[in-house]
């Protein structure tokens, strides 16, 4: 899908030692603030223990996972907005993104100090938000003086156009992100080309240190209650104890550690499945005796879109999709109980495809 999510937050936090639990690129970390010179990309496995429970039912020489793409963005400093250092760089490896992972230090570390001193992850949501606020302004002031221009020219739209920019201004200009601001959906084509940094979704991952993997610990409580109006979804990961379970290859000292640690499944494995819903995906499957597979798709993609990620012929040639709910398949054990029980669905062009769904495309190129 081609679709990236980025993690972002301050310098020191434990964003790309998160990024090596849960992508195959493995990054350098260090205690050094700033040393980070470039943003490192992933490919992540999506978890998703349904491939195996089709593979009870079909026999398959492979499983296929879907991916997500993760972006690992340098910390920023003070100053990242008005381009300082190589915040102009990193803040345009921010703007490629779809959505964003906001990483904040919730535990105490001598040996790693905080850049501002003391630890306080409310404090750095507020640093890293003005940064990409200053950066908002600058794109929206540009787009205001070309609108300007076009409606003293008589250009209705851009009049209107202009309403709705210079609204965005005074709401990002109060210290507030854009994706605060209620706006009409017909609206949103004067910002949609902008590509706003606080127009992104973000979900916030509280790096906290072993003992509080599980209950949290107050910095958390602190993020909890500054976020709580927000609706922003806020995970609970301790880096420190995930990095040292992604170290560990066999199965079963994987599930050991996890017991010990009180935890029923890595905390990246949570973080990857929420990444993927603030991208706005979902999953269909194809299941076979050569694989079983998962494919990625945004909500709301119609059959053919849906063929068409697996190949531009099927949804060119798309005629209809056999369809059967991941349930289905499950509760009545192979595709000839579910075509005999009736639920084998046949879908035309518009039939708008469910998480979980599994397809068989029809087509002729």
């Amino acid at each position: 899908m081609a679709l990236q999510c980025g993690i972002i937050g301050i310098t020191n936090v434990g964003k790309t030692t998160i990024f090596n639990c849960i992508s195959s690129t493995k990054a350098e970390t260090n205690a050094f603030a700033f040393s980070a010179t470039k943003s490192n990309m992933g490919l992540v496995k999506v978890p998703d223990n349904r491939l195996y429970e089709l593979e009870k039912h079909q026999v398959t020489e492979k499983i296929v996972h879907t991916t997500v793409e993760i972006v690992d963005i340098p910390g920023m400093a003070r100053g990242a907005g008005k381009g300082e250092g190589a915040g102009n760089r990193f803040l345009g490896d921010i703007r490629n993104t779809d959505a964003l992972i906001h990483v904040l230090r919730c535990f105490d570390n001598d040996a790693l100090p905080h850049i501002d001193g003391s630890v306080d992850p409310v404090r750095d949501i507020q640093n890293i938000d003005l940064e990409l606020q200053v950066k908002d302004l600058e794109s929206v002031e540009k787009k205001i003086e070309r609108l300007q221009k076009a409606s003293k020219a008589g250009d209705k739209d851009a009049v209107h156009g202009l309403a709705v920019l210079k609204r965005f201004h005074e709401h990002i200009e109060g210290f507030s992100n854009a994706r605060t601001l209620e706006v009409k959906e017909e609206e949103r084509k004067y910002i949609d080309d902008l590509f706003l940094l606080t127009m992104k979704p973000v979900l916030y991952v509280c790096n906290v240190d072993g003992k509080s993997a599980i209950t949290g610990n107050a910095y958390v409580e602190k993020v909890k209650e500054f976020l709580k109006d927000g609706n922003a979804e806020i995970l609970v990961i301790a880096g420190a104890v995930e990095a040292e379970i992604a170290e560990l290859e066999n199965p079963d000292d994987r599930l050991a550690f996890l017991k010990d640690a009180g935890l029923d499944e890595p905390g990246v494995d949570k973080l990857v499945r929420a990444a993927y819903r603030l991208l706005n995906l979902q999953t269909f499957f194809t299941v076979g005796p050569k694989e079983i597979r998962a494919w990625t798709i945004k909500m709301g993609m119609t059959a053919p879109q849906a063929a068409g990620v697996i190949h531009s012929d099927l949804e060119r040639g798309f005629i209809r999709a056999e369809v059967m709910k991941y349930d289905d398949f499950i509760t009545l054990g192979s595709e000839h109980a579910c075509r005999e029980a009736g639920r084998l669905l046949i879908e035309g062009k518009n039939y708008v495809v469910c998480d979980g769904d599994i397809l068989h495309i029809r087509f002729n190129v």
